[in-house]
């Protein structure tokens, strides 16, 4: 079950690190209302995280029998999927490096914590990229036969910390760290860092 936890943690933190639109919206909230608000933001992109690794879960377990017979060509597929995820990330990173993090202006006196959950959890559950990311990850621990329902469960646990606690890092440093890692240099490092994680999660599926 450790192996479990750390593996869900590595997956979860590959997948919440790149920060993109949805986090520097979320920092640009935080430092412009508080930490109670941005707190609430974090938890909805976490919760729409969670709702994918279950599904993805729950959709490999009522495939585990099927896929045995082709454990070896599904293990390569999701790894391959993983790895154009990581290019896409790195890709797109490199992309837009002179974009400015500025966002527009909001109704700041409106925004109330659930609002404020709701509507991160809404932007986070548009992008498909966890859909794919989780559906390749477990369908590949799947093909290997190795994941057991209490592992399992423990490995979903352990992505929604890595990604809740992410969410919150960048929530809690709003106006200090959140700056840092929103800046052109700061979500490049961040990108580069989550590609290695997840090549090396690719990696870790076929071998």
């Amino acid at each position: 079950m450790t192996e479990a936890i750390l593996s869900g943690l590595w997956a979860g933190y590959g997948l919440a690190m790149p920060v993109g639109a949805v986090a520097v919206l979320m920092v640009d909230l935080t430092a412009r209302t508080s930490f109670r608000i941005g707190a609430a933001a974090a938890l909805g992109a976490a919760t729409a995280d969670a709702f994918y690794a279950i599904a993805a879960a729950v959709g490999g377990s009522a495939l585990a029998d099927t896929i045995q017979p082709f454990t070896t060509p599904l293990r390569w597929v999701a790894s391959v999927i993983l790895v154009l995820m990581a290019i896409r990330i790195s890709v797109t990173a490199v992309r837009n490096r002179g974009e400015s993090g500025n966002t527009a202006d909001e109704q700041d006196s409106q925004i109330t914590p659930f609002r404020s959950y709701l509507t991160y959890l809404a932007l986070t559950a548009l992008n498909p990229w966890p859909a794919v990311y989780f559906a390749a990850l477990l369908l590949g621990q799947q093909a290997n036969g190795d994941i057991s329902p209490s592992n399992q469960a423990a490995y979903i646990v352990a992505i929604v910390f890595a990604s809740a606690s992410w969410q919150l890092l960048l929530a809690g440093g709003g106006t200090v760290l959140g700056r840092v890692l929103t800046s052109q240099r700061g979500r490049m490092i961040t990108a580069l860092v989550s590609s290695g994680v997840i090549v090396s999660l690719a990696v870790g599926v076929v071998v």
